[in-house]
Protein backbone atom coordinates (compact mmCIF):
# COMPACT_ATOMS: atom_id res chain seq x y z
CA UNK A 1 0.00 0.00 0.00
CA UNK A 2 1.47 3.33 -0.71
CA UNK A 3 2.43 5.51 1.69
CA UNK A 4 -0.98 7.12 2.93
CA UNK A 5 -1.55 10.97 5.04
CA UNK A 6 -2.43 10.87 7.95
CA UNK A 7 -5.60 13.68 8.47
CA UNK A 8 -7.41 14.43 12.52
CA UNK A 9 -9.36 17.10 13.43
CA UNK A 10 -8.51 19.78 15.77
CA UNK A 11 -11.43 20.88 17.87
CA UNK A 12 -11.80 23.86 19.54
CA UNK A 13 -15.16 25.25 20.59
CA UNK A 14 -16.29 28.21 18.05
CA UNK A 15 -13.46 27.52 15.68
CA UNK A 16 -9.49 28.28 15.73
CA UNK A 17 -9.68 31.76 14.80
CA UNK A 18 -9.58 33.83 18.22
CA UNK A 19 -12.24 36.04 16.33
CA UNK A 20 -14.28 32.89 14.94
CA UNK A 21 -17.49 33.44 17.86
CA UNK A 22 -18.00 36.75 16.37
CA UNK A 23 -18.77 35.47 13.38
CA UNK A 24 -22.24 34.36 12.09
CA UNK A 25 -20.99 31.03 10.66
CA UNK A 26 -19.52 29.69 14.02
CA UNK A 27 -21.99 28.90 17.05
CA UNK A 28 -20.59 29.89 20.18
CA UNK A 29 -23.82 29.30 21.47
CA UNK A 30 -23.52 25.29 21.17
CA UNK A 31 -20.02 24.91 22.86
CA UNK A 32 -21.51 23.13 26.00
CA UNK A 33 -24.23 21.18 23.42
CA UNK A 34 -23.08 17.44 23.26
CA UNK A 35 -25.15 16.78 20.20
CA UNK A 36 -22.91 19.85 18.56
CA UNK A 37 -19.41 17.56 18.95
CA UNK A 38 -21.24 14.57 18.40
CA UNK A 39 -22.15 16.46 14.72
CA UNK A 40 -18.44 17.09 14.05
CA UNK A 41 -17.47 13.82 14.92
CA UNK A 42 -19.65 12.56 12.36
CA UNK A 43 -18.65 14.73 10.08
CA UNK A 44 -15.39 14.43 10.60
CA UNK A 45 -15.93 10.25 9.90
CA UNK A 46 -17.98 10.52 7.24
CA UNK A 47 -14.87 12.62 5.90
CA UNK A 48 -12.80 9.20 6.35
CA UNK A 49 -10.89 11.44 9.25
CA UNK A 50 -7.93 9.36 10.98
CA UNK A 51 -9.47 11.27 14.31
CA UNK A 52 -10.38 14.28 16.19
CA UNK A 53 -8.46 15.55 19.03
CA UNK A 54 -9.26 18.11 21.59
CA UNK A 55 -6.59 20.56 23.59
CA UNK A 56 -7.38 20.78 27.49
CA UNK A 57 -6.00 22.60 29.97
CA UNK A 58 -6.85 22.35 34.05
CA UNK A 59 -7.51 26.07 34.77
CA UNK A 60 -10.05 28.91 32.92
CA UNK A 61 -8.05 31.26 30.63
CA UNK A 62 -7.56 34.63 31.95
CA UNK A 63 -9.12 35.48 27.98
CA UNK A 64 -12.23 34.31 28.59
CA UNK A 65 -13.92 38.05 28.31
CA UNK A 66 -12.90 38.35 25.23
CA UNK A 67 -13.62 34.71 23.51
CA UNK A 68 -15.56 31.89 23.81
CA UNK A 69 -14.23 28.60 26.18
CA UNK A 70 -15.45 25.42 26.55
CA UNK A 71 -14.56 23.47 29.85
CA UNK A 72 -15.87 20.80 29.08
CA UNK A 73 -13.62 17.66 29.79
CA UNK A 74 -12.42 15.96 27.07
CA UNK A 75 -12.46 12.31 27.49
CA UNK A 76 -15.98 12.33 28.97
CA UNK A 77 -16.67 14.25 25.39
CA UNK A 78 -14.62 11.63 23.42
CA UNK A 79 -16.62 9.21 24.99
CA UNK A 80 -19.82 10.70 24.12
CA UNK A 81 -18.66 11.24 20.42
CA UNK A 82 -17.38 7.53 20.37
CA UNK A 83 -20.93 6.69 20.95
CA UNK A 84 -21.63 8.17 17.94
CA UNK A 85 -19.25 7.16 15.84
CA UNK A 86 -17.95 3.66 14.70
CA UNK A 87 -14.30 4.13 13.48
CA UNK A 88 -13.09 7.87 14.50
CA UNK A 89 -10.53 7.85 16.57
CA UNK A 90 -10.48 10.16 19.53
CA UNK A 91 -7.59 11.68 21.20
CA UNK A 92 -7.44 14.02 24.59
CA UNK A 93 -4.85 16.09 26.30
CA UNK A 94 -4.03 15.14 30.09
CA UNK A 95 -1.29 16.96 31.56
CA UNK A 96 0.92 14.53 33.37
CA UNK A 97 1.47 17.23 36.33
CA UNK A 98 -1.79 17.36 37.08
CA UNK A 99 -3.02 13.70 37.30
CA UNK A 100 -1.55 10.61 38.67
CA UNK A 101 -0.96 8.18 36.90
CA UNK A 102 -3.23 5.37 37.75
CA UNK A 103 -6.10 7.63 37.28
CA UNK A 104 -5.18 8.79 33.83
CA UNK A 105 -4.43 5.21 33.50
CA UNK A 106 -8.10 4.31 33.88
CA UNK A 107 -9.74 6.97 32.07
CA UNK A 108 -7.98 6.45 28.31
CA UNK A 109 -8.38 2.82 29.07
CA UNK A 110 -11.66 2.56 29.83
CA UNK A 111 -12.42 5.46 26.46
CA UNK A 112 -10.02 2.41 24.02
CA UNK A 113 -12.67 -0.27 25.73
CA UNK A 114 -15.61 1.56 25.18
CA UNK A 115 -14.64 2.82 21.64
CA UNK A 116 -13.24 -0.42 20.73
CA UNK A 117 -9.38 0.61 20.32
CA UNK A 118 -9.63 4.39 19.09
CA UNK A 119 -8.40 6.28 21.93
CA UNK A 120 -4.98 8.48 22.16
CA UNK A 121 -3.66 10.34 24.89
CA UNK A 122 -2.19 13.75 23.93
CA UNK A 123 0.88 14.17 26.53
CA UNK A 124 1.17 17.89 27.86
CA UNK A 125 3.09 18.85 31.20
CA UNK A 126 0.91 21.58 31.01
CA UNK A 127 2.87 25.51 30.29
CA UNK A 128 0.60 27.55 32.17
CA UNK A 129 1.28 28.07 35.58
CA UNK A 130 -2.99 29.21 36.06
CA UNK A 131 -3.29 25.44 37.14
CA UNK A 132 -0.86 25.47 40.45
CA UNK A 133 -3.60 27.44 42.64
CA UNK A 134 -5.95 25.08 41.63
CA UNK A 135 -4.41 21.83 42.54
CA UNK A 136 -2.97 23.13 46.11
CA UNK A 137 0.53 23.84 44.69
CA UNK A 138 2.14 27.14 45.92
CA UNK A 139 4.08 26.91 42.01
CA UNK A 140 4.03 25.60 38.98
CA UNK A 141 6.64 23.47 38.83
CA UNK A 142 9.61 24.39 36.43
CA UNK A 143 9.72 22.97 32.71
CA UNK A 144 13.18 21.08 33.81
CA UNK A 145 10.91 19.54 36.49
CA UNK A 146 8.03 19.02 34.41
CA UNK A 147 9.55 16.98 32.07
CA UNK A 148 11.42 14.42 34.27
CA UNK A 149 8.35 13.79 35.91
CA UNK A 150 6.49 13.27 32.70
CA UNK A 151 9.23 10.83 31.79
CA UNK A 152 8.46 8.53 34.98
CA UNK A 153 4.45 9.53 34.36
CA UNK A 154 4.17 7.68 30.46
CA UNK A 155 6.40 4.60 31.92
CA UNK A 156 4.26 3.73 34.67
CA UNK A 157 0.88 4.36 32.49
CA UNK A 158 2.39 2.17 30.06
CA UNK A 159 3.53 -0.42 32.34
CA UNK A 160 -0.22 -0.09 33.79
CA UNK A 161 -1.51 -0.88 30.95
CA UNK A 162 0.64 -3.61 30.02
CA UNK A 163 0.35 -5.53 33.25
CA UNK A 164 -2.09 -7.66 31.91
CA UNK A 165 -1.22 -10.81 29.49
CA UNK A 166 -3.06 -10.78 26.31
CA UNK A 167 -4.10 -14.34 27.48
CA UNK A 168 -5.29 -13.70 31.00
CA UNK A 169 -8.89 -13.79 31.00
CA UNK A 170 -9.74 -17.57 30.79
CA UNK A 171 -13.28 -17.45 31.43
CA UNK A 172 -13.55 -20.54 32.07
CA UNK A 173 -16.82 -21.16 33.55
CA UNK A 174 -16.83 -24.77 34.24
CA UNK A 175 -13.86 -23.98 36.55
CA UNK A 176 -14.96 -21.61 37.88
CA UNK A 177 -11.77 -19.14 36.89
CA UNK A 178 -12.01 -15.85 35.26
CA UNK A 179 -8.54 -15.08 35.24
CA UNK A 180 -5.07 -16.36 35.42
CA UNK A 181 -3.75 -13.65 38.19
CA UNK A 182 -0.32 -15.51 37.31
CA UNK A 183 -0.52 -13.74 33.88
CA UNK A 184 -1.60 -10.63 35.60
CA UNK A 185 1.25 -8.62 37.27
CA UNK A 186 2.17 -5.40 39.83
CA UNK A 187 4.71 -2.83 38.18
CA UNK A 188 6.38 -1.97 41.41
CA UNK A 189 7.47 1.61 39.55
CA UNK A 190 9.74 3.85 42.09
CA UNK A 191 10.84 6.78 40.69
CA UNK A 192 11.86 10.24 42.18
CA UNK A 193 8.86 11.66 41.30
CA UNK A 194 6.37 8.71 41.50
CA UNK A 195 5.53 5.24 42.54
CA UNK A 196 2.65 2.98 41.98
CA UNK A 197 2.70 -0.70 42.45
CA UNK A 198 -0.09 -1.88 40.16
CA UNK A 199 -0.98 -4.08 38.85
CA UNK A 200 -4.05 -2.61 36.99
CA UNK A 201 -7.87 -3.23 37.11
CA UNK A 202 -8.66 -3.82 33.45
CA UNK A 203 -6.75 -6.10 31.08
CA UNK A 204 -5.34 -4.65 27.78
CA UNK A 205 -7.38 -3.00 25.25
CA UNK A 206 -8.56 -3.59 21.90
CA UNK A 207 -5.09 -1.82 20.25
CA UNK A 208 -2.75 -2.71 23.06
CA UNK A 209 -2.59 0.48 24.21
CA UNK A 210 -4.06 3.73 23.11
CA UNK A 211 -1.65 5.63 20.99
CA UNK A 212 0.87 7.97 22.17
CA UNK A 213 0.49 11.60 21.29
CA UNK A 214 3.05 14.55 21.74
CA UNK A 215 3.07 18.49 21.16
CA UNK A 216 6.00 19.74 22.80
CA UNK A 217 8.92 20.96 20.53
CA UNK A 218 11.31 22.53 22.44
CA UNK A 219 14.65 20.50 23.35
CA UNK A 220 13.00 18.61 26.10
CA UNK A 221 10.10 18.29 24.08
CA UNK A 222 11.62 16.84 20.91
CA UNK A 223 13.99 14.21 23.21
CA UNK A 224 10.82 13.13 24.61
CA UNK A 225 9.04 12.61 21.49
CA UNK A 226 11.94 10.93 19.97
CA UNK A 227 11.53 8.08 22.86
CA UNK A 228 8.08 7.49 23.62
CA UNK A 229 5.49 9.83 20.46
CA UNK A 230 3.38 7.48 18.08
CA UNK A 231 2.31 11.24 16.66
CA UNK A 232 3.55 14.44 17.09
CA UNK A 233 1.34 17.39 16.45
CA UNK A 234 3.65 20.28 15.78
CA UNK A 235 3.42 24.07 14.40
CA UNK A 236 5.52 25.26 11.08
CA UNK A 237 4.82 28.46 9.07
CA UNK A 238 7.52 27.43 6.31
CA UNK A 239 7.99 23.92 4.48
CA UNK A 240 12.17 24.40 5.36
CA UNK A 241 11.22 24.66 9.23
CA UNK A 242 9.06 21.99 9.18
CA UNK A 243 11.30 19.54 7.10
CA UNK A 244 14.35 20.77 9.35
CA UNK A 245 11.79 19.74 12.70
CA UNK A 246 10.69 16.25 10.47
CA UNK A 247 14.10 15.18 9.93
CA UNK A 248 15.28 16.13 13.88
CA UNK A 249 12.19 14.38 15.26
CA UNK A 250 13.05 11.10 12.63
CA UNK A 251 16.60 11.14 13.72
CA UNK A 252 15.98 10.82 17.26
CA UNK A 253 13.31 8.11 17.35
CA UNK A 254 16.23 5.96 15.57
CA UNK A 255 19.11 6.74 18.41
CA UNK A 256 16.21 5.20 20.92
CA UNK A 257 15.94 2.06 18.18
CA UNK A 258 12.86 2.67 17.13
CA UNK A 259 11.02 2.63 13.48
CA UNK A 260 10.93 5.78 12.31
CA UNK A 261 7.81 5.52 10.49
CA UNK A 262 6.21 4.70 13.31
CA UNK A 263 6.09 8.10 14.80
CA UNK A 264 3.52 10.33 12.18
CA UNK A 265 4.85 13.88 11.91
CA UNK A 266 1.25 16.09 12.02
CA UNK A 267 1.53 19.98 11.69
CA UNK A 268 -1.35 22.30 12.47
CA UNK A 269 -2.94 24.05 9.03
CA UNK A 270 -5.70 26.59 9.84
CA UNK A 271 -7.68 26.68 6.02
CA UNK A 272 -10.02 29.40 5.01
CA UNK A 273 -11.53 28.15 1.59
CA UNK A 274 -13.55 29.57 -0.82
CA UNK A 275 -14.42 29.20 -4.98
CA UNK A 276 -11.58 31.68 -5.44
CA UNK A 277 -7.96 32.76 -4.02
CA UNK A 278 -9.50 36.28 -3.21
CA UNK A 279 -12.56 35.02 -1.72
CA UNK A 280 -10.70 32.56 0.73
CA UNK A 281 -8.45 36.25 1.59
CA UNK A 282 -11.74 38.51 1.96
CA UNK A 283 -12.96 35.91 4.28
CA UNK A 284 -9.90 35.65 6.27
CA UNK A 285 -9.77 39.34 6.61
CA UNK A 286 -13.22 39.52 8.01
CA UNK A 287 -12.34 37.39 10.73
CA UNK A 288 -9.22 39.80 11.51
CA UNK A 289 -11.30 42.58 11.64
CA UNK A 290 -13.65 41.15 14.59
CA UNK A 291 -10.26 40.40 16.47
CA UNK A 292 -10.06 42.98 19.93
CA UNK A 293 -6.40 43.37 20.38
CA UNK A 294 -6.01 42.77 23.93
CA UNK A 295 -6.98 39.64 23.55
CA UNK A 296 -4.45 39.05 21.17
CA UNK A 297 -1.47 41.46 23.33
CA UNK A 298 -2.14 39.36 26.33
CA UNK A 299 -1.13 35.83 24.32
CA UNK A 300 1.45 37.80 22.53
CA UNK A 301 3.14 39.19 25.98
CA UNK A 302 2.57 35.36 27.29
CA UNK A 303 5.04 34.12 23.86
CA UNK A 304 7.53 37.38 24.21
CA UNK A 305 7.79 37.30 28.10
CA UNK A 306 7.28 41.09 28.80
CA UNK A 307 4.71 43.66 28.54
CA UNK A 308 3.91 45.14 24.98
CA UNK A 309 0.85 47.79 25.71
CA UNK A 310 3.67 50.56 25.05
CA UNK A 311 4.06 49.19 21.73
CA UNK A 312 1.74 51.56 18.60
CA UNK A 313 -0.06 48.96 17.10
CA UNK A 314 0.60 50.04 13.79
CA UNK A 315 4.39 50.15 14.35
CA UNK A 316 6.92 48.26 13.13
CA UNK A 317 7.67 45.11 16.09
CA UNK A 318 10.87 45.42 17.13
CA UNK A 319 13.19 43.01 16.18
CA UNK A 320 15.06 42.45 19.81
CA UNK A 321 11.42 41.30 21.36
CA UNK A 322 13.17 37.80 19.82
CA UNK A 323 16.40 37.75 19.61
CA UNK A 324 16.65 34.49 21.73
CA UNK A 325 14.04 32.34 20.35
CA UNK A 326 16.81 29.59 18.68
CA UNK A 327 16.43 28.00 15.53
CA UNK A 328 13.55 25.13 14.50
CA UNK A 329 16.31 22.15 15.76
CA UNK A 330 17.47 24.11 18.84
CA UNK A 331 15.35 25.82 21.19
CA UNK A 332 13.65 25.68 24.36
CA UNK A 333 10.06 27.86 23.95
CA UNK A 334 9.37 26.37 20.57
CA UNK A 335 5.68 28.86 19.80
CA UNK A 336 8.40 31.89 20.66
CA UNK A 337 10.63 30.89 17.84
CA UNK A 338 7.89 30.45 15.73
CA UNK A 339 6.90 34.09 16.57
CA UNK A 340 10.30 35.35 15.84
CA UNK A 341 10.63 33.80 12.38
CA UNK A 342 7.20 35.34 11.59
CA UNK A 343 8.81 39.09 12.98
CA UNK A 344 12.40 38.46 11.38
CA UNK A 345 10.94 37.51 8.09
CA UNK A 346 7.86 39.65 7.58
CA UNK A 347 8.77 42.87 9.66
CA UNK A 348 5.21 43.23 10.38
CA UNK A 349 3.47 45.92 12.49
CA UNK A 350 2.10 44.59 15.74
CA UNK A 351 -1.46 44.62 14.49
CA UNK A 352 -0.64 42.76 11.60
CA UNK A 353 1.38 40.85 13.81
CA UNK A 354 -1.31 39.99 16.24
CA UNK A 355 -3.93 38.97 12.93
CA UNK A 356 -0.92 36.44 11.53
CA UNK A 357 -1.48 34.69 15.24
CA UNK A 358 -5.36 35.08 15.25
CA UNK A 359 -5.73 32.51 12.91
CA UNK A 360 -4.26 29.51 14.99
CA UNK A 361 -2.12 30.85 17.74
CA UNK A 362 1.24 30.45 15.96
CA UNK A 363 0.35 27.25 13.57
CA UNK A 364 0.04 28.01 10.01
CA UNK A 365 -2.88 29.56 8.15
CA UNK A 366 -3.60 29.25 4.51
CA UNK A 367 -6.55 31.00 2.60
CA UNK A 368 -6.90 29.80 -0.76
CA UNK A 369 -9.33 27.19 -2.96
CA UNK A 370 -9.83 23.77 -2.63
CA UNK A 371 -7.19 22.71 -4.68
CA UNK A 372 -4.49 25.27 -3.52
CA UNK A 373 -5.15 23.40 -0.20
CA UNK A 374 -4.66 20.11 -1.64
CA UNK A 375 -1.76 21.28 -3.26
CA UNK A 376 -0.50 22.75 -0.22
CA UNK A 377 -0.46 19.13 1.81
CA UNK A 378 0.46 17.47 -0.75
CA UNK A 379 3.65 19.80 -1.28
CA UNK A 380 4.66 19.42 2.48
CA UNK A 381 3.76 15.20 2.57
CA UNK A 382 5.64 14.27 -0.17
CA UNK A 383 8.70 16.69 0.47
CA UNK A 384 9.74 15.16 4.09
CA UNK A 385 8.07 18.27 6.38
CA UNK A 386 5.23 15.96 7.62
CA UNK A 387 2.78 12.09 7.71
CA UNK A 388 0.12 14.31 7.86
CA UNK A 389 -2.00 17.22 9.12
CA UNK A 390 -3.84 18.34 12.40
CA UNK A 391 -6.83 19.95 10.23
CA UNK A 392 -7.89 23.79 12.50
CA UNK A 393 -10.84 24.95 10.41
CA UNK A 394 -10.49 28.55 11.71
CA UNK A 395 -14.67 28.35 12.63
CA UNK A 396 -16.89 25.55 13.54
CA UNK A 397 -18.57 23.76 12.21
CA UNK A 398 -19.20 24.82 8.48
CA UNK A 399 -14.78 24.96 8.46
CA UNK A 400 -14.69 21.48 8.81
CA UNK A 401 -17.45 20.47 6.46
CA UNK A 402 -16.06 22.66 3.61
CA UNK A 403 -12.84 20.92 4.16
CA UNK A 404 -14.50 17.11 3.72
CA UNK A 405 -16.61 17.92 1.10
CA UNK A 406 -13.98 20.20 -0.84
CA UNK A 407 -10.44 19.48 -0.07
CA UNK A 408 -10.52 15.79 1.08
CA UNK A 409 -12.31 14.63 -2.00
CA UNK A 410 -9.44 16.06 -3.99
CA UNK A 411 -6.31 14.32 -1.68
CA UNK A 412 -8.52 11.24 -2.38
CA UNK A 413 -8.50 11.77 -6.00
CA UNK A 414 -4.94 12.35 -6.08
CA UNK A 415 -4.10 8.60 -3.99
CA UNK A 416 -2.87 10.84 -1.13
CA UNK A 417 -5.90 9.61 0.91
CA UNK A 418 -8.25 6.82 2.10
CA UNK A 419 -11.86 6.69 0.52
CA UNK A 420 -12.63 4.21 2.95
CA UNK A 421 -11.51 3.16 6.92
CA UNK A 422 -9.03 -0.38 6.28
CA UNK A 423 -9.04 -1.14 9.85
CA UNK A 424 -11.17 -0.42 13.00
CA UNK A 425 -8.81 1.23 15.63
CA UNK A 426 -6.44 4.64 15.64
CA UNK A 427 -3.53 2.33 15.36
CA UNK A 428 -4.89 1.32 12.30
CA UNK A 429 -5.28 4.35 10.72
CA UNK A 430 -2.02 5.62 11.57
CA UNK A 431 0.05 2.57 10.29
CA UNK A 432 1.42 1.88 14.04
CA UNK A 433 1.92 -1.58 14.89
CA UNK A 434 0.09 -2.89 18.34
CA UNK A 435 2.66 -2.64 20.90
CA UNK A 436 3.08 -5.77 22.71
CA UNK A 437 2.99 -6.47 26.21
CA UNK A 438 6.21 -6.97 27.92
CA UNK A 439 5.13 -10.28 29.35
CA UNK A 440 4.55 -11.83 25.95
CA UNK A 441 6.96 -14.51 25.34
CA UNK A 442 9.85 -14.22 22.91
CA UNK A 443 11.15 -16.82 20.16
CA UNK A 444 13.90 -18.93 21.37
CA UNK A 445 17.03 -17.84 19.52
CA UNK A 446 18.41 -20.81 17.50
CA UNK A 447 21.61 -22.56 19.13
Amino acid sequence: MTRQLSLNAFIYPSGHHEAAWRHPQSRPDRIYDVAYYQEIGRTAEAAKLDAVFFADGPALRTNVKHNAASGLEPITLLTAIATATTHLGLIATASTTYYEPYNLARLFSTLDHISGGRAGWNIVTTGTDLAAANFGLAAHPDHATRYARAREFVDAVVALWNSWEDDAILLDRAAGVYADTDKIHPIDFVGEYLSVRGPFNAPRTPQGHPVLVQAGASNDGRAFAGKYAEAIFTAHQRLEDAQAFYADIKAKAREFGRTAEHVKILPGISPFIADTEAGAKRLEREFNELTVPEYGLKQLEAIAGQSLRRLPLDEPVPLELFNDAGDVTDNGQSRRQVVAGIVQRERPTVRGLLHRLAGARGHRVFAGTPEQVADTIEEWFRNGAADGFNVMPPYYPGGLEVFAEQVVPILQQRGLFRTEYTGTTLRDHFGLPRPESRFTPRPALAQ
